[in-house]
């Protein structure tokens, strides 16, 4: 009987499949091919701008070093800051960069836009996106990239352990054994077994939160406006009345909407069970906090624990304090309430996905011109130029969606081979990207430049 070898899936380290010698030789043949770069292996092109000016990036806000060192990698020059930029900063300094990261408090407004003259790309080093003014970015022919996933199990432990802390109070006992009292009680201390979780957002992190939460014995509700399927045991409610009144804890996953601003304030506050629990790790506005701060004074709720406020800090070691908040120092004074500095998704894990996540997204759009993620932009792509093609030229020509734009632009492309075309649009952006073979040197900036005066034309961007 002939001996197999067993060579782990990718996708699974511990699922295994046999393969025949004969077989895995082949495996090893075609991986070394791809090692010493066989000429029987399609490599991809790595295309640059054809005015071979360097990118430059911006980085704010203390992003990953590894999304830095994958920046470098890719020969960009990278700036890069552990702190926040205002607008009148960033108004002053963005002019000179093609690109910029942030996370949450650096707002990308549309003065700030209007003055990145080079600016082609923004990625947000986070969840959310509202610190960009999405429209005047499409507009302007800048997509906008996210990671909408990567932190989601840090946010939903961080959620686990405060209703486990609030339950046990015992961050204030903390708190007064660093005071030196000895404090030990078990007065409206509860376990968390057989309680209800009442989850507002079903997504990424509520669903994940919901798997953890069942798992400690709770018994999970949750509200959507739209209908999912559950998780476990998980129930969907048909309102967020509901939920609340049924809810020992209610936890909030809500984006930042006009819909959902102030979303929990008094009247949905009196609806709370008498004891219930608060968490919000979503978004600092959707919590009316004034109306929050006298439901627990009130004793009608027995805590609270907030990771996110209307106006946040800019850099570290700055003050939280009622210049920022007017209500700061009776939130700060509460007791019973978990206070955290935005730290949902600031763990080693979450930080390092998300730098390479959105890192890939901004690097993909300038080598390629691919827009597969961006939230504000269609999602247009083609297979990559192998190094083969040396006489091919990626036209990417971002413009407004109005008839006769394709007419335009196939004109001017009419003496070339095109080999490759794919176009998509979103609301009034539309999004071309072309692949042209044959095309000399002397060409390319004539091209470029008959595109661009089309009557449509945004930005239109050529990779060779």
């Amino acid at each position: 009987m002939s001996s197999a070898i067993s060579i782990p899936l990718s996708s699974s380290p511990h699922v295994a499949v046999s393969l025949s010698p004969t077989t895995a030789l082949l495996h090893e043949r075609f991986r070394q091919n791809i090692v010493s770069g066989h000429p029987s292996v399609r490599i991809p092109k790595v295309l640059h701008p054809v005015e071979n000016e360097d990118l430059k990036l911006l980085l704010l806000e203390n992003i990953s070093q590894e999304a830095v060192k994958a920046f470098q990698a890719h020969g960009f020059h990278v700036d890069h800051s552990t702190k926040a930029m205002s607008e009148d900063e960033l108004v002053a300094k963005i002019g000179s960069y093609h690109a910029i990261g942030i996370r949450s408090k650096t707002k990308i407004t549309e003065r700030v836009i209007k003055a990145a003259s080079k600016l082609l790309v923004i990625g947000c080093f986070c969840i959310g996106t509202n610190q960009v003014d999405l429209l005047t970015a499409a507009k302007a022919g800048i997509p906008v990239f996210n990671s909408p996933f990567s932190n989601s199990r840090s946010v939903a432990e961080l959620v686990l352990s405060e209703v486990i802390g609030l339950s046990r109070q015992y961050f204030e006992r903390a708190f007064e054994m660093r005071q030196g009292i000895w404090n030990k009680q078990s007065k409206g201390c509860w376990e968390i077994r057989g309680k209800t979780l009442g989850i507002v957002g079903y997504g990424h992190i509520g669903s994940q939160l919901s798997v953890l939460a069942e798992a400690f014995g709770m018994r999970v509700l949750f509200y959507d406006v739209i209908n999912i399927m559950p998780l476990g045991s998980a129930r969907q409610v048909e309102s967020l009345n509901v939920l609340l009144a049924e809810s020992d804890f209610v936890t909030l996953h809500v984006p930042e909407l006009p819909e959902t601003m102030n979303m929990i304030s008094t009247e949905q506050l009196a609806q709370m069970k008498q004891g219930a629990y608060l968490i919000n790790n979503a978004r600092g506005k959707v919590v009316d906090i004034p109306a929050l701060i006298d439901a627990l004074k009130s004793k009608h709720l027995a805590g609270a624990a907030i990771d996110v406020y209307p106006a946040e800090p800019g850099s570290n070691g700055a003050p939280f304090d009622d210049q920022l908040n007017s209500w700061a120092s009776t939130l700060r004074s509460t007791p019973n309430v978990i206070l955290t500095p935005h730290i949902g998704g600031s763990t080693e894990e979450a930080q390092r996905m998300i730098g390479e996540e959105v890192s890939s997204a901004l690097t993909r759009y300038l080598n390629y011109g691919s827009t597969l993620g961006a939230v504000n932009f269609p999602e247009v792509d083609l297979r990559a130029i192998t190094a083969e093609q040396g006489d091919h030229v990626r036209i990417c020509h971002v413009h407004n969606n109005i008839p006769g734009v394709l007419k335009q632009v196939n004109e001017v492309l009419s003496p070339y081979n095109v080999e490759k075309q794919y176009s998509d649009s979103k609301g009034d952006i539309a999004y071309l990207m072309a692949d042209i073979a044959d095309v000399s040197p002397s060409d390319i900036n004539r091209l470029r430049e008959l595109i661009s005066r089309t009557n449509a034309n945004i930005l239109t961007r050529l990779l060779a």
